[in-house]
């Protein structure tokens, strides 16, 4: 029951980054709901009838003044406790940005309520109490606010007025709560002192407050900047419906695919491959009820129409072809169990991703989140209600999955009880396709393991980095990389060569040579050399790698790790490759026996800004080698000096 009192929801913006979604939590009695109260009322969002309603149940209920909690607390079994239970949803707007407010319940009891206000949410508002600082519940909120990746964290120190407004004891708080917090590794966190009883801070300055410096809660939620957070990079659309109407000419399908985009930049014109199926097309046009647009962004709701007619249907994901979702029927993937039913493995359930539900498995419980301590729990029987924990699903059809920490929108799912229809969980995935080892689940969850790659840095006196060296069959890669390895080990640096054609009669020997292999080839590689540079070891990783998406992905992994990447492009006439033809592959393309070979029946990609070229057009191997280590030795110097 929607309370007397809450504000209207009006006209929202939601375009530029106006709208903020905004999750407010604390322990019980840490003042949220009167924040939230004080907001509204401080920044004149309410409108007269409201307040009348206000002031008459504050004197039904024995209050002197304004009870500016009953502005979210509409429940009637939470204003007989005095506690908020349920997500409250509070929508309100100001000149510069509207706003969706999550108040979640604070008790222990309700923190699955909690993880669904914080699933959608931009920034999270935690409440501290200053005179009792971080209590256990403010721990757990916090640790749930980074494994859902909410980038914007903002701790309102509340109940400044109980310890006389003296920055020493604020000071206090922020030194207690800096260490936990940043184990947590939440992109940007902000401390207010506020008494949101009074109102200080929350939308005015007060004199009471006149040491700090800094911006009041308003002021910091209408400029804290949330475009930057959307993912732009990761092209990801799936579709919702397809409906049928319009098109059907000049090279437009007659079925158009609904759905919001979820990642990336959609443009009529842009080549996509439709998952699981690995069918190409081209976008043929982008529409919405008011015509056509040049172009569409996340979190946007399209229509899209395609070149050609293929067959898609509702669960199917739209993406590049060289930057791609798994496509997988194996996750491992934290959850927030939320049934009273205890989980256990070999449960069976149903998992709805994106616009996809299909039937799973829970093959394994990893372990169990301790959010008191960040540990974990290894193989534990079950996980209770709240629990959260990592665990091990197999689905019986493919889905198309993101790791959380890439896309929040594909990397996130529920977990449905099949007979009842309720929701028993929240997941997030963390990979696909394979298992956490025992050694990796025995580590604490959010701390660097106690050999971190500083320590190894120290210890070994070396960092590691990946030199990439993409090019045409023949154009001279692996020699190169071969040079330059054999001179860094003689020289005492730790280098190791990654050889494509090596890789393929090992790690990658399931894979052929269709464009979903060739972007698979590239991701493992990728993740291989992530593994050694994080070592300490110079990668040099020879493949042709064609696609100009494949190769950005792998700089990503290895840059969202803080690990160098050196992208070297070994440019090389396709005649004279052949030329060379050193394994006699052109020749059996030539002839027809090797189909999609790259240079003569399938495109490559050249890269638009490496870090180095080497033409071996013009220039002998050796000298080529040598203008790579010139460079490695400037991006990468040799700590020994």
């Amino acid at each position: 029951m929607k309370s007397a009192i809450m504000p209207s929801l009006g006209t929202l913006p939601v375009e530029d980054g106006d709208l903020l979604r905004l999750l407010v939590a604390g322990s019980v009695d840490s003042g949220k709901s009167t924040l939230i109260g004080r907001l509204l009322f401080d920044a004149k969002l309410l409108l007269s009838d409201q307040i009348e309603a206000l002031e008459k149940t504050s004197i039904d209920r024995g209050e002197t003044g304004l009870d500016l909690s009953l502005i979210t607390d509409g429940l009637r079994a939470e204003r007989e406790q005095g506690i908020t239970i349920d997500v409250a949803y509070r929508y309100f707007s100001t000149p510069q940005r509207a706003f969706i407010v999550a108040d979640t319940p604070g008790h222990v009891t309700y923190t699955r309520n909690m993880v669904t206000g914080a699933s959608n949410s931009d920034v999270a508002l935690l409440l501290v109490e200053a005179p009792t600082g971080a209590v256990e519940q403010f721990r757990r909120h916090a640790a749930i606010v980074s494994m859902l990746r909410i980038p914007h964290l903002i701790v309102a120190v509340n109940k400044m007025d109980l310890v006389g407004f003296q920055q020493e004891r604020f000071d206090a708080v922020v030194a207690e709560l800096t260490p936990w917090v940043e184990r947590l590794e939440i992109p940007q966190v902000t401390f207010i002192p506020i008494d949101a009883l009074g109102g200080a801070n929350v939308v005015d300055r007060s004199a009471d407050l006149a040491w700090y410096s800094g911006p009041t809660l308003l002021h910091k939620l209408e400029n804290v900047s949330v475009v930057a957070d959307r993912n732009f990079t990761d092209y990801r659309f799936p579709v919702q419906s397809v409906i049928r109407g319009g098109g059907g000419s000049d090279g437009v399908s007659a079925r158009a695919l609904t759905g919001q985009v979820a990642a990336g930049i959609m443009r009529p014109g842009d080549e996509v491959v439709v998952l699981p199926s690995g069918e190409r097309s081209h976008i043929a046009s982008i529409e919405t009820l008011g015509g056509e647009l040049d172009e569409a962004w996340p979190p946007m709701a399209v229509a899209v129409r395609l070149t050609d007619e293929l067959d898609v249907s509702r669960g199917d994901m739209l993406c590049q072809p060289g930057n791609r979702a798994s496509v997988t029927e194996q996750l491992t993937a934290r959850v927030c169990w939320m049934s009273e039913q205890p989980l256990v493995a070999g449960a069976r359930l149903l998992l709805k991703h994106t616009t996809k539900t299909v039937p799973a498995r829970v093959d394994e419980l990893v372990h169990k989140i301790e959010l008191d301590t960040l540990g974990a729990e290894v193989g534990p029987p079950s996980l209770e209600l709240n629990d959260l924990g990592v665990i091990a699903i197999a689905t019986t059809s493919p889905i198309c999955v993101d790791p959380y920490r890439v896309n929040r929108r594909t990397g996130a799912f529920i977990l449905i009880d099949q007979a009842s229809g309720d929701t028993v969980a929240a997941g997030m995935v963390l990979h696909s396709d394979e298992r956490r080892s025992e050694r990796e689940a025995t580590n604490v969850v959010w701390q660097e393991p106690r050999t971190s790659r500083q320590t190894r840095r120290e210890a070994l006196g070396h960092a590691g980095a990946t030199v990439w060296l993409t090019g045409l069959p023949g154009a001279g890669k692996t020699t190169i990389a071969e040079l330059v390895q054999e001179h860094l080990v003689a020289s005492g640096r730790p280098a190791y060569l990654l050889d494509g054609d090596n890789l393929r009669h090992g790690l990658n020997s399931n894979l052929g040579f269709s464009d979903p292999d060739r972007a698979e080839n590239v991701r493992r590689t990728a993740e291989v050399a992530r593994l050694f540079a994080d070592a300490g070891f110079i990668v040099l990783v020879s493949v042709v790698s064609p696609e100009s998406g494949s190769r950005a992905a792998a700089r990503e992994t290895h840059e969202q790790d803080g690990l160098p990447f050196i992208e070297v492009f070994v440019d090389a006439a396709v005649e004279l490759c052949e030329k060379r033809d050193p394994k006699g592959h052109y020749a059996r393309a030539r002839a027809g026996e090797i189909s999609g070979f790259t240079g003569v029946d399938s495109v490559y990609e050249e890269p638009v800004d490496p870090d180095i070229r080497l033409d071996t057009d013009a220039a002998e191997a050796s000298d080529s080698a040598g203008q790579l280590l010139e460079l490695i030795s400037t991006r990468i110097p040799d700590p020994r000096g």
